[in-house]
């Protein structure tokens, strides 16, 4: 198998939930180490043993079929890290923001194909694909026949309801004789989801629990909880996440890369090639320090393969940082309400004015800037929703007046606090 797929290779063991057993072979004594942990792991005593498409970009959809073969994509799911790291430790964006709509098409129409092949008649399946950057070839690398994992972030994500709707399928039901709660029965479920906000996910990791773990992702899912947030643009919703992991963030702060500060610039250079080129749970922030540092786009994108339109939204929050410390915070309405609407937080914003929230809060509040919310609707408000799924965003006016889609009333409110996203030792 080592001869006919070669080095580096990707060992699976069949069965297993979260990669467990599998991982990366770089070379032979790897490959022989991981395969027998692999054969142990599973159930059946059986690996796959497949070609390295490290670095490659990473998409997933959410499809569900029915019993006539009518086929809808819920959502498709792009993941920032490139392969090789666990999609379940990956940093994800729903919908996808990389792709041409051929692109699109013709993933779509091969999610489809892959249930019809595979022979899910009903319900709801996840497809995962890998696509070259230099050349386009799509391979498909997993399928998941089932409610998974992804299927409970496309359904948080849209407001399309996977499991119930895959529930009634599986007793004889067609999409098109379902009704779509979201928009209180104006569309039917065979309406395919359409969304005019970023949703981004990121996951939580507790390698502080334990000293002797090595904080290298890999296929092997390593990550204890996630969360996801919500916003108009990636930017925004990349920083709200960030704040939402509760590890005392307040957007994509400064952090230290291992091996900085020699008098040689090419030890340097090799210290953020080795921070920017493993994949870490802090390897998002090591980009943003880079760009801080100079280093161009296109070296950033060659150590550590993140498509280049996501490296460009990182910098202009880099940009804009540099900017805000040179200037401070706008005294005028539009560009405060402009910075809030990239996600910049009160605290970040004092941060980098070496203020406090408060102040930033006050001043905020002066000029008249609040969010507004947005609803979650499965139709980008194309019907009316009765449905009371929010969030909140700081949209910069569009025709002079800022839409705010909270019906306000005086009946009696109920406050539900979160506990977060889980972690080891929560409670």
């Amino acid at each position: 198998a080592l001869d006919h797929v070669g080095l580096p290779a990707i060992i699976r063991p069949s069965f297993t939930m979260g990669g467990t057993g599998g991982g990366i072979a770089y070379n032979r004594a790897e490959f022989y180490e991981i395969v027998q942990s692999g054969l142990d792991a599973s159930p059946t005593t059986e690996v796959l043993i497949e070609e390295s498409v490290l670095g490659w970009k990473e998409y997933e959809m959410e499809v569900v079929r029915d019993k006539a073969d009518n086929c809808i994509i819920v959502c498709s799911i792009e993941n920032i890290d490139p392969m090789g790291v666990h999609t379940g430790d990956s940093i994800t964006v729903a919908p996808a923001l990389t792709l041409t709509d051929k692109e699109y098409q013709m993933m779509r129409n091969a999610s489809i194909a892959v249930l019809r092949e595979i022979g899910v008649e009903t319900g709801g399946s996840n497809v995962q694909f890998a696509v070259n950057p230099a050349d386009g070839r799509l391979v498909v690398i997993e399928m998941n026949p089932r409610v998974s994992r992804s299927s409970a972030l496309a359904s948080k994500a849209t407001g399309f309801p996977i499991a119930k709707i895959a529930a009634k399928l599986a007793v004889g039901y067609t999409l098109d004789e379902l009704e779509n709660d979201i928009t209180g029965g104006a569309t039917p479920a065979s309406f395919e989801p359409s969304i005019d906000y970023v949703v981004t996910k990121i996951p939580r990791f507790a390698f502080e629990k334990f000293p002797g773990a090595e904080p290298v992702l890999t296929t092997a899912m390593k990550s204890v909880g996630e969360v996801m947030a919500i916003g108009r643009t990636f930017q925004e919703s990349l920083q709200k996440a960030l704040r939402g992991l509760e590890t005392g963030l307040t957007g994509l702060d400064e952090i230290e890369i291992p091996g900085l500060g020699s008098a040689n610039h090419a030890d340097d250079r090799n210290a953020i090639r080795a921070a920017l080129g493993t994949p870490t749970p802090d390897r998002l922030r090591m980009v943003a320090q880079a760009i801080r540092m100079g280093t161009s786009l296109e070296d950033v994108h060659a150590m550590c393969k993140i498509d280049p339109w996501f490296l460009e939204q990182i910098a202009g929050i880099v940009a804009m940082e540099a900017r805000i410390r040179e200037h401070g915070i706008p005294e005028d309405a539009v560009n405060l309400r402009m910075l809030k609407a990239m996600g910049f937080s009160d605290a970040r914003l004092a941060s980098l004015t070496k203020t406090d929230a408060e102040v930033i809060q006050k001043a905020r509040e002066k000029l008249d800037v609040h969010p507004v919310y947005k609803r979650i609707d499965t139709c980008a408000a194309e019907f009316a929703s009765p449905t009371a799924y929010m969030y909140s965003t700081y949209e910069v006016p569009f025709a002079g007046a800022l839409a705010n889609e909270a019906q306000v009333s005086s009946r009696k409110k109920v406050v539900i606090l979160g506990g977060g996203p889980n972690r080891i030792g929560q409670g």
